[in-house]
């Protein structure tokens, strides 16, 4: 069995998405989920999926280590991130080399980097009025949305598209493509 950890910082629709998804598969499973805001609600999200959630702050992912000792004891193999809005530390990108997978709500390299996540790619999109945006799935290393691209897929928007509509389209192709980018990738 292929054992993911996700890692979330907030609603955790993709998170669920994810778990419903390899529920019946005998090939891989979601072992847990890591999330770092005390009140994100991925963590009940996580209760109803029966999926062990724990909470750990910024001094545990970067300075003790507890982060990587809960991923060690729960048989990590792959590290995903659904939300996750911090820079993933070095310790764990030397324990998980290529094996930890995120995804953009943008097709990268446009519209990433720091402070570029969530309403505030689409606010930018719609601002740029662009004809298109979509997904990017991607490796990730030491750098903000830098990393090796596995999959994207593109919508069109309109001239009546809101950051809201955008993000609503953008949902879908999340939901559709993101958890069979990751069963892809996970089982070579």
């Amino acid at each position: 069995m292929i054992n993911l950890a996700i890692l979330a910082s907030g609603n955790g629709t993709n998170a669920q998405q994810i778990t419903e998804y390899f529920a019946s598969s005998d090939k891989v499973c979601v072992k847990c989920i890591v999330y770092n805001r005390k009140d994100a609600y991925v963590a009940e999200r996580a209760r109803q999926l029966g999926v062990p959630a724990q909470y750990f702050g910024r001094k545990d992912f970067y300075e003790n280590g507890s982060v990587m000792r809960y991923l060690r004891e729960n048989d990590i193999h792959w590290v995903i991130l659904a939300g996750f809005l911090w820079l993933v530390p070095e310790d764990m990108l030397a324990a998980y080399p290529d094996h930890i997978i995120n995804i953009h709500p943008a097709l990268l390299p446009n519209y990433g980097g720091k402070g570029m996540y969530g309403h505030h790619v689409h606010e930018a999109v719609v601002a740029n009025r662009e004809k298109e945006s979509g997904i990017t799935i991607h490796i990730v290393d030491n750098r903000y949305d830098c990393g090796t691209t596995l999959f994207q897929a593109k919508c069109q928007l309109t001239d009546d598209d809101t950051p809201d509509t955008l993000a609503a389209k953008i949902h879908l192709l999340e939901k559709e493509y993101f958890p069979k980018v990751i069963e892809k990738t996970v089982l070579g």
